[in-house]
């Protein structure tokens, strides 16, 4: 029988380390565990013996944990909302960057053969064609803190025996999402207006609605991780992992609305900030190198979600057309 790879999921306990986690422990082939650092409602799950409780800022912690693993993929982060990471951005980017910095290191240290970062698509600049890996900038602050985690996966990779690879992800969205309207990003936060709203009245979004996003479900973004984890064969490699569609916030809220089977009306708070850039990427090199293509459609992504959100969150709206 052959050995099963050991697989570390760091950030276990958060949006996408969760399904990571609950997907990857479902494969025979694949020994896995997680971290977690708040969230003690993991420990009340089936395979919470494989669940560890580790502050990724202390790199003494980062290098025991990683240590004796095939695999180590970083879903680990401070994240939030925009309202959140905008009213206190210092404490966002100063624990990241200390979180990738350590695993990184760690890994390298512990020579564990395999690396995935989850990294995302906020280096790209704003445009109206789809952007290759290799037209990243640094457009803002929180966009270092990526890059940076992304360059020093290369060092690495150049003078170690870890193998390196860089998902660039769309906006992520599914179940385990945050469904908070103070802390959770657009997806979700429209879908818990909509949700909780009181049929033949009205939601209240923030800003125009202009700005545009790719949005990805995440069963689409966990078949990627898992083509990388039986393929890589690349010192460090990069790519874009989105739907390689854009949606006006608009849009999605529309399509929320219509396919909730509730009847409300959006309003549109123009004095509460907003970002209005276009988020297009494009996503061959992915399909291209490792097969993979997105099967979920966004209407069918959005009714997927609300049935998930009906069923964990029963005191929230009606069944979906």
């Amino acid at each position: 029988m052959a050995t099963r790879k050991r697989v570390l999921v760091c950030g276990a306990s958060g949006f996408i380390g969760r399904n990571l986690f609950e997907t990857l422990s479902q494969r025979k082939d694949l020994d896995v565990y997680g971290t977690y650092l708040t969230n003690n409602d993991l420990n009340r799950q089936p395979a919470h013996q494989r669940l560890w409780r580790v502050n990724f800022t202390d790199l003494e912690s980062a290098r025991k944990i990683t240590k004796g693993f095939d695999v180590v993929i970083n879903a680990a982060a401070m994240t939030d909302g925009s309202g959140a990471v905008k009213a206190h951005p210092e404490i966002y980017i100063a624990i990241s960057n200390r979180i990738n910095t350590n695993i990184i290191e760690a890994v390298y240290e512990n020579k564990v053969p395999q690396f995935i970062f989850m990294s995302c698509t906020m280096m790209y600049p704003s445009s109206s064609r789809p952007l290759k890996e290799e037209e990243a900038e640094l457009t803002n602050i929180y966009a270092w803190v990526k890059v940076f985690a992304e360059q020093l996966c290369q060092f690495y990779s150049k003078i170690g025996q870890t193998k390196y690879t860089a998902i660039r992800h769309s906006n992520i969205y599914g179940p385990y999402d945050k469904f908070d309207l103070n802390r959770g990003h657009v997806f979700a936060a429209t879908i818990t207006k909509v949700m909780t709203g009181t049929n033949g009245g009205k939601i209240i979004m923030w800003g125009q609605g202009s700005e545009k996003r790719d949005f990805l479900h995440i069963f689409d973004l966990l078949r990627f991780t898992e083509l990388v984890i039986d393929n890589a064969d690349c010192e460090y490699d990069v790519f874009n992992v989105g739907l390689g569609k854009s949606f006006s916030v608009k849009e999605l809220s529309d399509k929320i609305v219509s396919l909730s089977g509730k009847e409300l009306s959006i309003e549109w708070d123009t004095s509460k900030s907003s970002t209005d850039t276009k988020i297009l990427i494009d996503i061959k090199k992915a399909e291209k190198v490792l097969g993979w293509k997105p099967t979920i459609d966004i209407d069918e992504g959005i009714r997927q979600t609300i049935r998930w959100y009906l069923e964990n969150h029963p005191k929230g709206g009606r069944d979906v057309r």
